[in-house]
């Protein structure tokens, strides 16, 4: 049995598991067209109630997925990460991801999440790999996986549109 994974912490954020009164929050990500350039774009409030269900129902299922992001100095919501389940050509993979408000970018809060949710992904959950997807033109993405261990595994697309796959390399995680 794994421990609950409710809560984490990095050095400078504190993560929460997402629950039903983050959904103001999780709407206000979804109308940022600058935050949403590479993650389908802007949703419209229908659209952010049934992505925080699949991903409270995600919770329930698996003991882990998406959690909202705090600054531990000041409590401001920063952004989102993730550990959950995506089908990936018909195979079930584990995925780590993130999003952080456009204000957030460029502190290296980015790859602080990502390592925080693979030593929690490799050690608390024991997987032996852990995806991530990310746009081709998102540059930023692809340096902060990279600094995080992960290598580009291949080309594919996912809901139509192309996308690359990161995959780690639980042998050789850099230490945070």
């Amino acid at each position: 049995m794994t421990p609950p994974l409710d809560r984490f912490e990095t050095t400078r954020l504190l993560a929460e598991r997402l629950v039903p009164e983050h959904l103001p929050e999780v709407h206000r990500m979804h109308q940022d067209p600058v935050q949403m350039e590479y993650l389908g774009g802007v949703r419209d409030a229908a659209a952010s109630a049934t992505y925080l269900e699949r991903n409270l129902r995600h919770w329930e299922e698996h003991g882990f997925g998406l959690w909202i992001l705090r600054l531990r100095e000041t409590g401001e919501v920063a952004g989102r990460a993730l550990l959950r389940h995506l089908d990936i050509a018909g195979v079930d993979e584990v995925e780590t991801g993130y999003s952080f408000h456009p204000a957030f970018w460029g502190r290296g809060l980015a790859t602080e999440t990502t390592l925080a949710c693979l030593r929690i992904g490799h050690q608390g959950l024991g997987l032996r790999s852990i995806v991530a997807v990310t746009h081709p033109a998102n540059l930023a993405s692809h340096r902060v996986l990279t600094k995080a261990g992960m290598f580009k595994d291949r080309e594919l697309r996912l809901d139509g549109s192309p996308q690359l796959l990161y995959r780690s390399n639980p042998s050789h995680q850099p230490s945070s």
